[in-house]
């Protein structure tokens, strides 16, 4: 069975849970009238030693009877439709708040310390996992502050606070926010065919290419000495036919030889280079 599959209910119960939100006032007697019939189980479970077979068994059944509580917390703090991935981080603080939990040292509820337990590991997962870039942990938090004075203040200002105002209500220095803001632009990665500039172009159509030339930069610094050591008139048959497109006929009449003779010693000297760049371990080309 998955979290997904878990009524919204507490086992037994016939009405949904409701679940304060962090730093509201306690779930009323009502709701926690409902979990209170788990209370003697939760503490059979506190009083076990660890390595009690019993512990496994008991653990598993308060995790579903109280799992309600963080599917609503999940859903309290979704964004974007990752309540999935919020249940199973708050399935993990659950489990902390069952193993931490102590019957006699308890001053309130067990709902009272299992929802903090639970949102702490929520927000830490935000603060941790969401972020599509590695950012100082410092920065994170500094945004969170950002994040949670801008309304405020915004309000008493009656527009937008700059990163001085900002600054001055957080007490830090100005370059510490804009760090922060622009940190928190770089959380959420942009996919690449996303609309960019005036153009409305994807980002992707923006990257440059792979040069196919590179493939042949190994081969041009091996040639290059070897075309250097051919004779004077050979390499000059080379520049012409090779680097100036000139026929073999215009090759002639500038050096004053037969085409057949431009003919024969370009293809000596091609043959030559082809058998020195196989000697060092190089692919030819026709």
């Amino acid at each position: 069975m998955t979290v997904a599959d878990l009524s919204l209910r507490p086992a037994g119960s016939d009405r949904p849970t409701t679940v304060p939100a962090p730093g509201a006032d306690p779930p009323p007697s009502g709701d926690r009238q409902e979990y209170a019939e788990f209370l003697p189980l939760l503490d059979r479970y506190a009083a076990l030693p660890g390595h009690h077979p019993d512990r496994g068994p008991l653990r598993d059944e308060l995790v579903v009877a109280f799992l309600p509580v963080v599917r609503n917390l999940a859903r309290r703090y979704s964004r974007g439709g990752i309540v999935e991935d919020l249940e199973q981080v708050g399935t993990i603080g659950l489990i902390n708040a069952l193993d931490r939990y102590d019957p006699a040292r308890r001053s309130g509820s067990f709902l009272g310390y299992l929802i903090p337990t639970v949102t702490g590991e929520i927000r830490r997962y935000f603060r941790d996992r969401t972020w599509s870039t590695r950012v100082p942990r410092s920065l994170k938090e500094l945004a969170v502050r950002i994040d949670r004075c801008t309304e405020p203040l915004s309000h008493r200002l009656g527009r937008a606070p700059k990163p001085s105002e900002l600054a001055a209500e957080l007490g830090v220095g100005k370059n510490e926010i804009i760090d922060a803001l622009a940190a928190r632009e770089s959380r959420h990665g942009r996919p690449l065919d996303t609309p960019y500039g005036d153009e409305g172009r994807g980002l992707s159509e923006t990257l440059g290419e792979l040069d196919a030339e590179f493939e042949h930069v190994e081969r041009h610094e091996i040639l290059r000495p070897l075309v250097e050591a051919l004779p004077a008139r050979e390499r000059t048959i080379l520049m012409l036919r090779f680097f100036e497109d000139r026929t073999q006929t215009e090759i002639a009449d500038r050096l004053g030889i037969s085409q057949m003779h431009v003919s024969r010693l370009l293809t000596r000297t091609l043959a030559q280079l082809r058998q020195q760049l196989r000697d060092a371990g190089q692919p030819t080309m026709p």
